[in-house]
């Protein structure tokens, strides 16, 4: 049955629901103030990977422990601002408490694996649909260490992976040089999970995907969600900041953006943001064949369309606090580091920096699934490290939902009500 669906968002989970519910039969308005792809989007900056070994959740056993830690460096892996700590405690405490135990770890690996598996095909297929098969690369990533003793003290979040169906290769000094002679040779050790892929421009990526769903018949309207008018259990329309827009369901796909508009139908939920950086260095003497996570940097290295891009941090804060740009100069470094290749002495000019929202559940799991208030309302945001790589699966999920099916996977552990 076609019905007028609207989707709040147009980052990569909206443009995928969208073409995934056009694909259905339905009539689709996109609702989002700003450009689609554009630098204020969480898709835009991100680390550019296509990751199906995206299953840990950011909490693990142990992590409590550094908390005092991560409150007294700003400038640490993951960073909490003091002023913000009042207001963050409550998804703090859970957040800690989702991954107390690697049973619960597991738990959450096993609910995620599905949500990425085959990712980088489906990302691939999409994005030949929309002519831009160009920026979607099947590679392989790597993981470097400078030992393999350094890959054993992460044994059991790859124990995990390794139960949940993840495979790699094991590569030896050697044949991490071959693969990468430009890498700085401080990395001895290095893990290839040949099913990863990564997209050279996620901005570009997701503006071609808008602009297809456009072309296939879709609305861009150009508005800030504000609200929903739902009556007698069955949604009306949009409230926006241009009027109304009448639909006969929604998608919530803003992101960071998402709790109140999710309040609106009825669910309360813990939705924070982490804030993510990037450092991207222009014309790079150096060009990595494959996606790089250096275990001493904990972030990606991914040549992209505009250059050589080191994305990573996190920093709670909340939506409103200004960036700590030294937090990407950290990246920068970083970067320089793991290549001798690159200058010591690079000019300004030639790096840019970008910070930008991932919208995090503290379970690690994004919402995903109908709203209390109605089934008219489906909730699809909170997806935290992993929206780029999960967004195609979560489109598939979504149009499902509309269409009153049951989805290729088990949503049962994103429902948007676990935390009542």
């Amino acid at each position: 049955m076609s019905r007028h669906v609207a989707i709040i968002g147009a980052g990569i989970v909206g443009a995928c629901s969208a073409l995934e519910a056009l694909r259905e039969g339905h009539c689709v308005t996109l609702i989002d103030p700003a450009d689609p792809g554009g630098e204020q989007a969480a898709s835009y900056g991100n680390g550019c990977w296509l990751s199906p070994m995206s299953v840990i959740p950011p909490a693990v056993p142990g992590l409590w422990k550094k908390i005092p830690k991560f409150l007294a460096d700003p400038l640490g892996p993951l960073a909490i601002r003091w002023s913000y700590l009042p207001r963050v405690a409550p998804w703090l405490i859970q957040y800690l408490r989702a991954g107390w135990t690697w049973e619960r770890v597991e738990e959450a690996a096993r609910a995620l694996r599905p949500l990425v598996v085959d990712a980088p095909a489906l990302h691939a297929a999409l994005a030949q649909e929309a002519g831009v098969g160009h920026l979607i690369e099947r590679r392989g990533l790597i993981y470097i260490y400078p030992s393999r003793a350094d890959f054993a003290a992460e044994a059991k979040a790859w124990e995990i992976r390794h139960k949940v169906g993840v495979r790699w290769l094991e590569l030896d000094a050697d044949e991490l040089r071959q693969r990468e002679p430009a890498l700085d040779r401080r990395y001895g050790f290095g893990v290839m999970v040949e099913e990863g892929g990564h997209c050279t421009d996620p901005g570009a990526y997701v503006a071609g995907l808008v602009a297809h769903a456009v072309e296939q018949g879709a609305r861009l309207h150009r508005a800030a969600a504000k609200g929903l008018r739902i009556e007698g259990g069955r949604l009306k329309a949009v409230l926006t900041d241009q009027g109304e827009v009448a639909a006969d369901a929604v998608v919530i796909a803003a992101g960071a953006h998402a709790k109140p508009l999710a309040a609106a139908a009825g669910d309360r939920v813990p939705l924070e943001t982490e804030r993510g950086y990037h450092a991207q260095l222009e014309d790079p003497e150096v060009a990595p064949r494959h996606g790089l996570m250096p275990s001493d940097g904990k972030m990606s290295i991914m040549r992209t369309a505009g250059g050589l891009r080191c994305a990573g941090q996190v920093e709670i804060a909340g939506l409103e606090a200004a960036p700590n740009w030294k937090r990407a100069e950290i990246l920068r470094d970083h970067l320089l580091s793991c290549f001798p290749g690159l200058p010591r002495d690079l000019p300004a000019s030639r790096v840019k920096v970008w910070m930008g929202h991932r919208p995090s559940m503290p379970d690690g799991k994004p919402c995903l699934g109908p709203s209390s208030a109605t089934p008219d309302v489906i909730h699809a945001f909170g997806h935290g490290h992993t929206g780029l790589v999960a967004g195609a699966r979560t489109g598939r999920v979504v149009a499902a939902l509309l269409a009153g099916r049951a989805p290729e996977i088990p949503i049962a552990p994103f429902d948007p009500r676990r935390f009542a």
